[in-house]
């Protein structure tokens, strides 16, 4: 199945060049709309963003597209991810929109789409998109009476605050703790803070000036050094850093260490599992998971089921299996007896009640195993397929020689971005080292 336009998280690229073109957003529109129209009823459709400048371009063109074809739109404005795939089901909508580029500079855009269930539509919907998009779209167009209608939803931010607090433990609270918060100029740079002040914490918030082209610039869970500078600077207990549309997360303890996706993981598959709350008998994680955790669970007598790298795959392999636990290393973590994709907001009140209920520091508390050397290197390229060339393939054959067995590699194309991952992992970092370096010196060769 082929699709041109919509990568492993919605369609996403430079914002107003192909594909994030308003004419592109619009057709997306009208052709979503069109299959997600059943029946007679008033069809309605939710669209929340982040704090990018080509936002409001696109948002515009997406009202266009559905109106045009009867369907009704309710405009959040800025808010997380998770918070758009919450109120499609709560408002009962019959389908959800979020304008991001997650994690991405800001001149960056994307779309991605909800269903009427919350979930991120499967490739086989987005494929059936596409192909209606290609094939002329005049048909589909409401008549004049039956156009749709557009407003705005002023308590979707009071909707989703009330929602993640609702979910944390009912006994606990967060006073006494201090916490930094980086919401990344995204879009939870309101709706985060007050969580967190609601439960009682002392908050130090950071990044919470949005501009419209500062998302995730030096700030967010892609430069989590802010972060980290910041616990030290205020003598902070715990540090929480979200990407632009804050369905993923990185974390800190009080010595500004990172916690990263894999040991919020572990602890939450050791806390859960010993409240006897875990499902699948173990967790979902990716490719990129560290083999630290791998063996980490296993000592618990837990299992790691490995996924594709994309939030989209894991939940897809935790449905399989029957899992309420997965994520990924980069910080999405997904916990589907609370939401139907990544909610940083969400994972990092999960690790907070841990702390509070253990009554120990977050380095006591989130750092369960130590991680093997991973060493992983971005190679950015123009056109072409360059794991194709015979060059590249050789030399990945050559480097997994030289392992010996001792580690793994890993080499693939991002779905999101230009580039290559290199990644290698074992417990002799000088050699993972050379290793990632030699792989991407020979891709970069056969794409200058």
């Amino acid at each position: 199945m082929n699709r041109k336009l919509f990568g492993t998280d919605g369609v996403r690229g430079l914002a107003n060049s192909f594909p994030m073109t308003p004419e592109i957003a619009m057709k997306v529109g009208m052709a979503a709309g069109r299959i997600f129209t059943r029946g007679e009823y008033r069809h309605r459709v939710v669209i929340g963003k982040d704090t990018r400048l080509s936002g409001y371009m696109v948002e515009s063109a997406l009202v266009a597209g559905f109106t045009s074809v009867g369907m009704d739109v309710f405009q959040f404005g800025p808010l997380p991810t998770p918070a758009v795939a919450m109120l499609t089901r709560s408002l009962r909508a019959d389908l959800g929109v979020m304008i991001s580029a997650s994690h991405n500079p800001y001149t960056d855009n994307g779309i991605k789409l909800f269903g009427p269930d919350g979930q991120k539509l499967s490739d086989a919907r987005e494929h059936q998109i596409e192909t209606l998009m290609a094939n002329g779209m005049e048909e589909g167009l409401a008549p004049a009476s039956k156009i749709g209608r557009a407003k705005r939803v002023d308590d979707s931010q009071a909707r989703y605050i009330e929602f993640v607090k609702a979910i944390f433990p009912r006994n606990l609270r967060l006073d006494g703790l201090r916490i930094v918060i980086d919401c990344a100029n995204g879009a939870a740079y309101k709706v985060a803070p007050a969580v967190l002040w609601e439960l009682g914490a002392d908050i130090v918030s950071i990044g919470i000036e949005p501009n419209g082209a500062n998302i995730n610039f030096e700030c967010g869970s892609t430069a989590p050094e802010a972060m980290c500078r910041k616990v030290r600077e205020v003598r902070a207990d715990f540090g929480i850093a979200l990407d632009g549309d804050a369905d993923r997360v990185v974390m800190a303890d009080e010595r500004g260490h990172v916690i990263d996706g894999d040991q919020v993981l572990a602890l939450i598959a050791r806390s859960w599992s010993r409240a006897g709350t875990l499902k699948g008998g173990g967790v979902v994680g990716t490719v990129m998971s560290n083999a630290g955790l791998d063996r980490y669970l296993e000592s618990l007598n837990l299992k790691l089921a490995r996924a594709q790298v994309g939030d989209r795959y894991v939940i897809e392999e935790m449905k399989k299996g029957n899992f309420n636990v997965g994520g990924e290393q980069s910080g999405h973590i997904v916990l589907s007896d609370f939401c139907t994709t990544g909610d940083g907001l969400v994972a990092a009140l999960q690790v907070l009640a841990v702390i509070a209920q253990e009554g120990k520091t977050a380095s006591q508390a989130a750092h369960l195993f130590e991680a093997l050397p991973q060493v992983l290197q971005n190679v950015r390229f123009r056109k072409g397929a360059p794991l194709d060339d015979v060059r590249v393939k050789s030399c990945i054959e050559d480097c997994r020689a030289r392992l010996n067995g001792a580690g793994r590699i890993l080499v693939r194309k991002s779905g999101t971005e230009p580039v290559i991952r290199v990644m290698a992992e074992g417990d002799d970092e000088k050699l993972i080292e050379t290793i990632v370096h030699d792989i991407a010196a020979a891709i970069e060769e056969v794409t200058a």
